[in-house]
């Protein structure tokens, strides 16, 4: 399995974009700004763009893995490679993502914690509803994770997450 960050055609993995992010001109709203890696393991199989969003916030705008490749911790890797190779710059890490019973849960593992809510951002800025798990997606849920962690306490910000029951992510992109 190897890591890559992408810096140039970032769009010839639009299709895994879509998957994450089903809105092409919501895509190219952070796709160049932001930094690219994919995971390959006997061909791509997962994607993640993280952007610096100041004062310390990094977030993952987009993160997607192969349907046929889901649920076997391709996503947890990318979460826990980003920790690992932010951690010294940033001390968050947040994720929105829509308040569905499929993607929040799979956060919530990775040891990310609710933040805040942008109401009816899905209804505002997509040109279409957006249907995750037989839910309409309206609110944006944003969540956190510290990366750093306060002297002595221990912990590591790679720290992967934790596998669902079952071992499953339970995420329909992750």
């Amino acid at each position: 399995m190897e890591i890559r960050k992408i810096t140039s055609d970032k769009k010839r993995y639009l299709p895994l974009l879509l998957l994450a992010d089903e809105q092409e001109d919501m895509i190219d709203r952070y796709l160049e700004r932001g930094t690219m890696y994919v995971l390959d393991d006997g061909g791509i199989k997962c994607q993640c763009v993280v952007t610096d969003e100041g004062g310390g916030v990094l977030e993952i705008k987009s993160i997607a893995t192969e349907p046929a490749w889901q649920g076997r911790g391709y996503a947890r890797a990318l979460i826990g490679f980003v920790a690992a190779q932010y951690g010294g710059q940033f001390s968050i890490l947040q994720v929105g993502t829509g308040d569905s019973p499929l993607t929040v849960p799979f956060y919530e593992r990775c040891g990310f914690v609710r933040s805040h809510v942008v109401r009816n951002f899905f209804t505002d800025h997509y040109d279409h509803p957006i249907f995750e798990g037989g839910v309409q997606l309206a609110d944006m849920v944003y969540l956190r994770r510290e990366l750093r962690r306060p002297e002595g306490e221990g912990g590591d910000p790679a720290e992967s997450c934790r596998p669902a029951q079952g071992g499953q992510t339970g995420s329909a992109v992750v």
